[in-house]
């Protein structure tokens, strides 16, 4: 069968210690026109995926020294190598031996004797998954989002933005496949209060004048969630109330204070005025925003400042 003149080349590792099982992979894989690399053993299959970064790996479940199993686990606690797709190849199939592949990282398995029309057919759309996976995160990359996936079962990161990745190691030193404790009790507790039909809260932690903010964005999988984080200060903030409405800087100070739920007196004792005067600067303030109530002030002040 000649190749598919249509299809794109994709680097496709093949981990396998049977050299007939590679013969026949690497033959119908090459024929399909995919970019064929191999490996014998365990330790030769985690150096080639580190540096070549194969699209999808094949991997045998049972091989002598370092097993399939032990393989998957290496590559997906490996930040570099973690977002590859493995599809075990095992001659059991038995639960137990199906769960274990699942556990160790596996996205799908073929039995053998292996067919390689079907192994095609399951890399192809494991590729296409992954290829979306990469644009999605692309995007967020470009846009300077600081998204993170956390898998809450095994607490580990699935992938992160660089924004992402540098918040997570600023305020925890993190590990950059471990999820911090702080993020998976936030995350617990937001589930929590979406079941009670709550708005979870957005406050992650706080350091001084600094917070780190996080929200739901979505839920990639039975048990992944995709969390956006944000670092907000309060310079920052004051600076964002001055653009957003055109207040003068002490006003923004007076609303942003107003914001964290200060009275007047506290706003003055903070700013080193009276009182009368920060309800001077508040009247003011109303005006510009056109509301009459701190409330109301408030809530916009509160909407602008989330979306800076």
């Amino acid at each position: 069968m000649p190749p598919n003149e249509n299809a794109l080349s994709h680097i496709v590792l093949v981990v396998d210690d049977v050299p007939e099982n590679l013969s026949l992979l690497h033959d119908a894989l090459d024929e399909a026109g995919h970019t064929v690399l191999v490996a014998t053993n365990g330790e030769a299959a985690l150096q080639r995926a580190r540096q070549s970064l194969p699209e999808v790996i094949l991997l045998d479940a049972l091989m002598p020294g370092m097993d399939g199993f032990e393989v998957a686990r290496r590559l997906k606690a490996d930040f570099t190598t973690q977002h590859i797709p493995i599809v075990f190849m095992t001659g059991l199939t038995e639960t137990e031996h199906i769960v274990a592949a699942f556990a160790a990282g596996g996205a799908d398995y073929v039995t053998k004797p292996i067919r390689p029309a079907e192994v095609i057919a399951r890399i192809a759309a494991h590729i296409t998954n992954a290829r979306q996976m990469r644009q999605a995160r692309s995007a967020l990359d470009a846009f300077g989002q600081a998204t993170v996936a956390v898998r809450a079962a095994d607490s580990r990161i699935v992938w992160q933005t660089p924004l992402a990745r540098t918040l997570l190691n600023t305020y925890f030193a993190n590990p950059e496949t471990v999820a911090p404790e702080e993020l998976l009790a936030w995350i617990a507790a937001a589930r929590r209060a979406r079941g009670e039909g709550r708005e979870p809260a957005s406050l992650l932690i706080s350091e001084g004048n600094k917070r780190l903010l996080a929200s739901f964005h979505d839920r990639t999988g039975d048990d992944e969630w995709l969390v956006v984080l944000r670092e907000e200060n309060d310079a920052s903030a004051v600076e964002s109330l001055i653009s957003a409405f055109r207040l003068t800087q002490r006003e923004a100070e007076v609303l942003y204070w107003v914001v964290r739920g200060k009275t007047s007196k506290d706003i003055g004792d903070i700013l080193g005025s009276s009182p009368r005067t920060v309800d001077k600067h508040l009247e003011h303030v109303f005006e510009k925003l056109g509301v009459e109530t701190r409330t109301a002030a408030a809530n916009l002040a509160m909407g602008r400042m989330r979306g800076s």
